[in-house]
């Protein structure tokens, strides 16, 4: 079905990064249509062909999201409504953020270091369930190897449903492998300057940029789209409710108003 995958260069443990993902995630489980041509789920629906009757891209290209929120929804088209979605977890946020106990399971870092003999069903039986269609690949406690990171983005690839991947901050070996196999990347960033100088430096290129919007900075989306070289395709307020609700584990079940708009392009 694909893989979308989202990281950040700066902070990818704010309350905000993490509401943005986990709203992607949610919205691709519920089969979401996209709506006309704007917004994040427009650009991921255009980026990977959903609903538009024309051929994907290549899946070579890295879905990448920014470190200012949980972790950036993905909109998925028709067919995810039946198969529904899966969040995995490199960056080790979701069960909490989600107001999930965690996982006793040795999780992805596990299936990592287990090596090729693995059953093939070892990596489902890992999931655990967030909602209807909608379940958690949960990261694990141990260190993430790398040299078996292409497998798991090649069998996410290949799953019927939407795979949602939260990789953390770049520059974890890991979690880079997969981004560089993703389409679409989505990165979710401030207008911060600090911020902007890592994006602009990192090897990772995402294809669409999430911007969230605080008050106060001098920078402005065109300069964000000109210094990371992608398209900026949703801006998001900063929002003390979407703090609240992490903090209370409540994120899961009711997004925050600021985050609606995300959920309707979806």
């Amino acid at each position: 079905m694909g893989t979308v995958t989202i990281w950040a260069v700066v902070d990818a443990k704010t309350p905000l990064h993490l509401a943005v993902r986990d709203a992607i995630a949610q919205d691709i489980a519920a089969g979401s249509a996209p709506r006309a041509s704007r917004g994040v789920g427009a650009a991921i629906a255009r980026a990977t062909g959903a609903g538009t009757g024309l051929p994907r891209p290549s899946r070579a290209t890295p879905v990448v999201e920014p470190p200012a929120a949980p972790a950036a929804r993905a909109a998925c088209a028709t067919r995810a409504a039946a198969t529904g979605a899966v969040l995995a977890d490199l960056a080790g946020d979701a069960p909490a953020v989600l107001g999930l106990p965690e996982p006793a399971s040795p999780g992805l870092a596990g299936w990592l270091a287990a090596g090729d003999d693995v059953p093939a069903d070892a990596l489902a039986r890992l999931e655990v369930e967030v909602a209807p269609r909608l379940h958690l690949l949960p990261r694990g406690r141990a260190a993430l190897r790398p040299d078996r990171a292409a497998v798991l983005a090649a069998l996410l690839d290949r799953s019927p449903r939407v795979a949602v991947v939260d990789c953390g901050r770049a520059g974890e070996p890991a979690a880079d492998a997969v981004i560089a196999r993703a389409r679409p990347s989505l990165l979710v960033t401030r207008r911060c300057f600090v911020a902007l100088r890592r994006a602009a430096h990192v090897p990772l290129r995402p294809t669409g940029v999430v911007v969230v919007n605080e008050p106060g900075r001098v920078l402005s989306t065109d300069d964000v789209s000109a210094i990371v070289k992608a398209p900026v395709v949703a801006v998001v307020e900063l929002d003390p409710a979407v703090a609240r609700q992490v903090d209370a584990g409540l994120l899961a079940g009711r997004l925050p108003r600021s985050l609606q708009p995300l959920r309707a392009a979806a």
